[in-house]
């Protein structure tokens, strides 16, 4: 079998042109630490595409009753997305910071107990509970890999950001590579053949 090829740190896996640190880094969300706050920091909404948008729409009438006042009130101001200072399409938000798909509930952790007042998607709650199709915009899912499209080919690179140290932390402790931790987002976007060859490609790196 042919090794991927390999450019420095950008490994090629089908179209998709990887960064070696996804390989690499290692990450692993810990909400009982904290809970949730990616959600609300930062000065802009997640970016989505106009499908995305339209998918949020089809699914906004069961996840309204989880929205805040405020983010329901934005909603019917501005709509479900806004275009940013940057010329990006992203999801609306509240006070200048905290997503509209915001919601806070007491969530059960294995070995943690309960954290209370845990910061949640909505959009992502009412999926896990069956009651939608759809889970989350891509660029919330794949998160802390971020897409771009560079002609016919995507690349994907690791973002780093501070609010994300203790998921760093985790996943050092765990040893959980990012591109293990993203297993079912990285499916559901490229799908099973390409993670399979995906998880090759790293074998092999990891070997060189």
């Amino acid at each position: 079998m042919a090794s991927n090829p390999s450019f420095g740190n950008i490994i090629m896996v089908g179209d998709v042109l990887v960064h070696s640190d996804i390989i690499t880094r290692h990450f692993c969300c810990d909400l009982s630490v904290c809970r949730g706050k990616c959600c609300i920091e930062g000065d802009a909404g997640a970016p989505v595409t106009l499908d995305e948008v339209a998918q949020i729409e089809n699914v906004l009438d069961t996840v309204w009753p989880m929205l805040s006042s405020a983010a329901q009130a934005e909603i019917d101001r501005h709509g479900v997305a806004y275009t940013d200072e940057e010329g990006d399409l992203v999801t609306s938000i509240v006070q200048g910071k905290d997503c509209v798909f915001t919601c806070y509930r007491d969530l059960p952790l294995p070995h943690h107990g309960t954290v209370k007042d845990c910061c949640l998607c909505a959009l992502e709650c009412a999926f896990r509970e069956g009651r939608t199709q759809w889970p989350k915009p891509m660029s919330c899912y794949l998160y802390p890999i971020r897409e771009k499209k560079l002609g016919t080919l995507t690349g994907l690179n690791y973002h780093r950001w501070t609010v994300c140290k203790e998921a760093v932390a985790l996943g050092e402790k765990l040893q959980m590579p990012v591109y293990k931790f993203l297993r079912e987002p990285l499916i559901r976007r490229f799908g099973p053949e390409w993670y399979e060859e995906l998880e090759r490609a790293a074998e092999l790196f990891l070997q060189s």
